[in-house]
């Protein structure tokens, strides 16, 4: 049988041929292409075969639209280092692309938006980068960044007809009003109203101005008062390097702290150092009494010096704040008295401008309770009240001085005895008021001591003349008051005619007159 007969007889062959050809275990029947040996070898034809692996593999791959790939054709790649360079180029071009998404699955459609700016590898400068790349200064429009003020022309209005816009327009000024809250002080916080594209009215701009200006005067008081004056158990800094010089000179060893504040002044302890001259010396516990410096409570109390002869010529010369350190300077002068005549008070120790040192009343750091304070026995408290009396009878022959705010407050009980304090208010008799201020005084001590059980306290009137001098007769308080204005009306006239202090009270122990 030849080979001819054999092919025409195997279609014939039966169903069984054909289950045999469908039969997944039967021979496959392969196709041969027969090729030679250049093309096997040949790097086209294995590029090809690779490229339909892969989009067999991998159909929808999407394909990095930032630049062309680099071949052989348009690169050199003899060298390893320009190969490793145009692969790095290619993976950072791939990570770009791939924040690009990021950026944009994120953001969407939202008014604030996010950037990938600083995590990027390949920059919009590059001569590489592709043209759809935006600027490396973001040009998208930022609805918080305020806009050009639009100028109105010198006519006042613009647009035609209907669509006419004035500057008088609400929209116009309440935009207008908005721009101009950034001038105020940086202090004063206005908030993000531009880009909210808020819209103030004259009245609300108005109003947030003047709030505006008196916080920044407000802010500036308060910086005034904070360097210029002394608070309460506080010292600015001018006092403080006041007492620190005291300290390095070596005539303070040390300031414990505050003992006692006041309207006018706060008073500290300390201890006592070296003087620097031998002649003077530094008691072992030491007051400082430093007087406060704003002028809020001096204002009411200017009467106590500004008609005191010894500093009326000056104290229409000062400006205020240099009157705190006259204040001082007339405690210094009052207590050197008081201290010649013998009587119980602070000793001067030294004083520098506002600043006054002056012995301790007291011991180891305690001060000694005021009269009001301490409880008396019967005995004491009339002998307090003769010593008190004989205080205020030296005071004002001997002294030459009423001392204008005397009660239980300023007086101390200390070793047995009363002591005087607080004497910066005191003037002399013959002051315009300083009758009226003897007579306060007067009242005061003597409701202190009938209140304390002191049968023989005088009334004010018996103890104003037993004080003064002065037979003044009247059978009520009202007559006795016009007596009293009447003498120092009589007073303040002479002086005023002829320039000379002349006390018009006729009596034996009256304090020195100035004749002509």
């Amino acid at each position: 049988m030849d080979s001819v007969g054999v092919a025409a007889a195997a279609p014939d062959a039966g169903p069984g041929a054909a289950w045999q050809s469908k039969c997944p275990w039967g021979a496959p029947n392969t196709t041969s292409i027969s090729c030679s040996l250049a093309d096997v070898m040949s790097e086209q034809l294995a590029k090809e075969l690779q490229l339909e692996e892969e989009n067999a593999a991998f159909p929808e791959v999407v394909a990095v639209a930032e630049g062309p790939f680099i071949t052989g054709e348009n690169a050199d790649t003899s060298s390893d280092l320009m190969l490793a360079q145009m692969l790095q180029m290619e993976f950072d071009r791939e990570y770009d692309a791939q924040l690009r998404r990021e950026e944009k699955k994120i953001n969407g459609d939202s008014k604030v938006s996010i950037s990938f700016e600083n995590y990027r590898k390949v920059h919009p400068y590059d001569s590489d980068s592709s043209e759809d790349e935006v600027d490396w200064q973001d040009t998208r429009h930022d609805p918080y960044r305020a806009d050009k003020p639009t100028t109105t022309p010198r006519r006042g209005f613009i647009g035609k007809g209907k669509d006419i816009t004035t500057k008088h327009d609400e929209v116009v000024c309440g935009r207008k009003n908005t721009a101009r809250m950034e001038n105020f002080a940086p202090e004063f916080q206005v908030g993000d109203g531009i880009g909210m594209d808020l819209k103030l009215s004259n009245q609300v701009f108005n109003a947030l101005k003047q709030h505006a200006y008196s916080e920044e005067r407000r802010s500036a008081r308060l910086h005034e008062k904070k360097e210029h004056s002394t608070a309460e158990k506080a010292v600015d800094p001018k006092t403080r390097l006041l007492l620190y010089k005291m300290v390095n000179a070596g005539m303070l060893e040390t300031i414990t702290g505050c003992i006692s504040t006041g309207k006018e002044s706060v008073v500290f302890h300390a201890y006592g150092g070296k003087s620097a001259t031998e002649d003077k010396v530094i008691p072992s516990e030491c007051a400082i009494k430093v007087f406060k410096t704003t002028l809020n409570e001096f204002k009411n109390r200017d009467k106590y010096i500004k008609d005191d002869y010894r500093f009326k010529d000056r104290f229409s010369k000062l400006n205020p704040r240099k009157i705190i350190r006259m204040w001082a300077e007339k405690e210094m002068h009052n207590l050197t008295r008081m201290q010649n005549a013998g009587i119980p008070c602070p000793q001067v120790v030294i004083l520098k401008k506002h600043v006054l040192v002056m012995s301790f009343i007291g011991k180891d750091q305690v001060p000694a309770p005021k009269l009001k304070d301490v409880t008396l026995s019967s005995e004491d408290m009339k002998k307090a009240y003769y010593q008190t009396l004989n205080m205020m009878q030296q005071l004002y022959k001997e002294c030459n001085l009423v001392h204008a705010d005397l009660s239980e407050y300023n007086m101390l009980w200390h070793d047995g005895k009363v002591w005087l304090i607080d004497v910066s208010q005191s003037v002399e008799p013959t002051h315009p008021h300083g009758l009226e201020f003897l007579f306060r005084d007067c009242r005061n001590v003597s409701q202190f001591f009938q209140k304390g059980g002191v049968a023989e306290a005088l009334n004010e009137r018996e103890l104003f003349n037993a004080v003064s001098g002065l037979n003044i007769t009247a059978d009520n308080e009202v007559d006795f008051q016009a007596e009293i204005e009447a003498l120092e009306k009589m007073n303040e006239d002479h002086v005023q005619n002829h320039g000379k202090k002349l006390s018009t009270f006729s009596s034996d122990g009256d304090p020195p007159i100035y004749d002509e």
